[in-house]
């Protein structure tokens, strides 16, 4: 490392955030970027360690200590190739990755760890803006054609893979636009879509073809797929939310979070839509139930939609503050997360059962809840709402049209099941990302991507020199 004492004379200083009344106003990202002065600093901090978790911390394997010296030595160039090539979306995982490699960080044992995430992002950032990144199309091609379902980070990622390896790349998207849930799940607060976009404009470039609007399995019959194509990758995502099956869950009001979520994105991009379809949070009362990021999504949406009053409830207790002894060092540990939307108000509850919506004239107007952790349990009471906002996760992959004509066999969990080589019970169909193992992070969904990349071209060509990370 450069300065093996950097840590010892730099203190951690994380990326500053836009001031609350001033972004609440607007979608823009909330996050401000960095001076390079002040990446090269903050990399010092990366320890000459010895044995380095981060590695073991990131699925996908990034080359965390070395391009952390490269940039505080400057070296951006250099800190990009070796940054690139294990991850295809960096500046996706830098603004949305909960920095996994930042809890297995060896200096996080006895002091803040180093903004490893952050410094991933101001690499690559540095390499849009220094035009180091530009559409290299592979030399040669395969001459074999590969469909790759699902526009998403694990379909975009196993797409560039193939890309990269000379086959011919198909992709299909059921929705108006390119880019899954990065587009139509993540609000432009964390994720503005022209950031999106600027990739996928190199990746067309690269050669590869996207086709938007195909719902494969109702508007492209599965018996084309096998005689169109040398193999197929799903990566549909697990787009089957979580229900709240209670006493008046059928009352105007009460919807499920990605309905919320793409519809608000939608109007962000300038899409009209029918004024009797809007889920519109101002000047509402809205409750959000679940604590997880897509509930936080949510709460940020509600606040710059102008509600009334926002709250979000658990039904899990309040996490901790610091890392305890059931989740030691180097695991990924469950914290109290406190996330820029919770940084712009409203009011959090744990521990909170929802028992009832109840409601006048077909509208929800009150939840019933009841207490559940240990000193207040079966205490019940009421929680106004106009609008209810159900964010309690995914079970698993929509089941009907492709999976079921395909007839791929599941798992325990309903995920599409696969051996060690991301095949499907059908022969030379592929799965990858939250279609494969559940709903996760954007940074599983790439490594799998990848993995499923590699896999796929070993299956069509003998071997291959993609990497499996």
């Amino acid at each position: 490392m450069g300065d093996v004492r950097g840590f010892l004379k730099v203190k951690r200083q994380a990326a500053k955030h836009r001031p609350v009344c001033e972004r609440i106003k607007d979608y823009r990202e909330v996050m401000s970027l960095r001076s390079d002065e002040f990446s090269c600093e903050q990399a010092s901090r990366c320890m000459d360690c010895g044995t380095p978790f981060c590695h073991w911390g990131c699925p996908m394997g990034n080359y965390i200590p070395e391009w952390n010296d490269l940039v505080f030595r400057g070296q951006w160039q250099k800190a990009f190739a070796l940054l690139e090539t294990t991850n295809n979306l960096p500046e996706i995982t830098g603004r949305l990755c909960p920095a996994l490699c930042e809890y297995a960080c060896v200096l996080g044992i006895n002091d803040d760890p180093v903004t490893i995430r952050e410094n991933e992002l101001d690499i690559i950032e540095y390499a849009f803006k220094t035009g180091l990144i530009k559409p290299r199309p592979p030399q040669r091609r395969t001459g074999r054609e590969i469909a790759v379902i699902g526009s998403g980070p694990a379909g975009l990622a196993c797409a560039d893979q193939l890309n990269q390896a000379g086959h011919l790349v198909v992709v299909f998207e059921k929705d108006e636009q390119i880019g899954g849930l990065l587009r139509y799940g993540i609000p432009d607060f964390k994720l503005e879509k022209w950031i999106l976009d600027r990739r996928l404009e190199i990746l067309k470039k690269e050669g590869i073809v996207f086709v938007r609007g195909m719902n494969v399995g109702l508007d492209y019959p599965v018996e084309k797929l096998s005689k169109d194509y040398a193999a197929v990758c799903l990566a549909t995502g697990s787009r089957v939310p979580r229900d709240l099956k209670i006493e008046g869950r059928e009352l105007k009001g009460v919807h499920f979070a990605l309905d919320y979520l793409i519809q608000a994105n939608k109007r962000v991009s300038g899409q009209n839509l029918a004024a009797d379809k809007l889920i519109n949070a101002k000047g509402k009362k809205v409750v959000v139930i679940g604590g997880g990021d897509t509930g936080a999504d949510c709460v940020g949406i509600a606040h710059r939609q102008g509600a009334k009053c926002v709250v979000q409830i658990e039904l899990l207790a309040k996490p901790p503050e610091c890392r305890t002894s059931d989740y030691p060092w180097p695991k990924y540990p469950l914290l109290c997360k406190t996330t820029t939307s919770h940084e712009e108000g409203g009011i959090r509850e744990w521990s909170v059962s929802t028992k009832k919506f109840s409601g006048e004239n077909g509208w929800v107007k009150k939840l019933l809840c009841q207490r559940v952790n240990q000193e207040t349990a079966g205490r019940e009471f009421e929680i106004e709402a106009d609008l209810v906002i159900i964010a309690m996760g995914f079970l698993h992959p929509e089941h009907s049209g492709l999976i079921r004509d395909l007839n791929l066999e599941l798992d325990s969990k309903g995920n599409v099941k696969t051996d060690e080589n991301y095949m499907s019970s059908v022969k030379g169909v592929f799965s990858a990302g939250d279609v494969h193992r559940g709903q996760s992070l954007v940074v599983w969904a790439i490594s799998e991507g990848r993995k499923a990349a590699y896999y796929i071209d070993k299956y069509l060509m003998g071997k291959s020199n993609l990497s499996i990370l």
